[in-house]
């Protein structure tokens, strides 16, 4: 005769984002932290701050529980096109994850297609996915450039990244008018001056991203 024994469920099935227990503890230790810092949370200013902290720091990391795959989902094409294929201004926060202070900008975001192309508006979708987690804009850069090469498998893609840091802004060095500046390149876009370019050229000529 087998025997079987039911198995606990994960912590993350019980008590998984979102969920009573794991929100109430963490509405805990915003509490804690405010003593810390010489706050009463029990003022009536204070009563609500930490469940709305908890609240928007779920909000600004919701991208670890999105998934690339379930986000391309029927978006890619099959198409005979090849000309570069570019979406720029962007919008996009992050947290930084040294300090959890915002970082915020615009990411532009080029590529050349092989045989396929994805929805114009999965690439912004992206950018989501991967900001919305604790991160440096170096990483964050080169995440969004692999996704797409990797589910698109394109002759090339180029991404870059221009955030304003308020770790810097409101603390450190306190340089109010700083824009930080990454690329990420990826074949063509690599290889091929003439294309790198290109992209480059397209990215800053007329439009919103001038006045940033």
């Amino acid at each position: 005769m087998v025997t079987t024994k039911k198995l606990a469920k994960p912590r993350s099935a019980l008590q998984g984002n979102g969920r009573p227990a794991e929100s109430q503890a963490l509405n805990e230790l915003v509490t804690k932290m405010l003593v810390m810092l010489g706050e009463n949370p029990r003022r009536n200013g204070l009563l609500k701050t930490p469940e709305r902290v908890v609240k928007a720091l779920r909000f600004m990391t919701q991208g670890y529980k999105q998934n690339l795959d379930h986000l391309l989902n029927e978006a890619l094409f099959p198409l005979e096109y090849d000309e570069m294929v570019i979406v720029k201004d962007i919008d996009f926060f992050s947290l930084c994850e040294h300090h959890l202070l915002p970082f915020f900008g615009r990411c532009h975001v080029g590529y050349l297609p092989r045989n396929r192309v994805v929805g114009l508006s999965k690439i912004p979708r992206i950018v989501d996915m991967f900001s919305r987690r604790l991160q440096v804009q170096e990483r964050l850069t080169v995440q969004i450039a692999e996704a797409l090469q990797e589910k698109l498998n394109p002759e090339g893609v180029g991404v870059v990244m221009e955030a304003r840091h308020l770790c810097m802004m409101m603390r450190g060095v306190e340089k109010q008018n700083t824009i930080a500046v990454t690329s990420s390149m990826l074949g063509a876009f690599r290889n091929q001056q003439q294309t790198r370019e290109e992209f480059l050229k397209l990215i800053h000529r007329g439009g919103a991203g001038d006045s940033y």
